[in-house]
């Protein structure tokens, strides 16, 4: 059964408790191994192999000079790409118009010996 007023029955309590000092000091760096000790406690989520290395790439390109490089070398391998694929489609395109050439001038040699 519950008291009809529970703050009198609390009243000795509450004077020895209101009464009482604490005279004792903090060890050094209290309140850093608190929060280390919370660090710890908290669960640690895991984050995909992808977002870390999203954040680090974008941690990175923060810094200008690094940013710059990292564009230059994206513009030169693009003209680099490009390059290589012009080579490529111009020698089918050489190739193709030296088999019409031929065809043109001796249409009824075999373009293909």
């Amino acid at each position: 059964m519950k008291a009809e007023n529970p703050m009198q029955s609390d009243e000795p309590l509450r004077q020895v408790l209101h009464k009482w000092k604490v005279d004792a000091k903090l060890p050094p760096r209290f309140q850093e191994q608190v929060w280390r000790r919370i660090e710890r406690s908290e669960p640690q989520v895991q984050v995909p192999a992808w977002m870390l290395l999203f954040h680090r790439l974008t941690a990175a390109l923060a810094r200008p000079s690094l940013a710059v490089s990292y564009v230059t070398i994206l513009l030169l391998a693009g003209l680099l790409a490009g390059y290589w694929q012009v080579r490529i489609a111009r020698a089918h395109n050489d190739e193709a118009l030296s088999s019409r050439y031929v065809q043109m001038v001796a249409p009824f040699q075999n373009p293909h010996r």
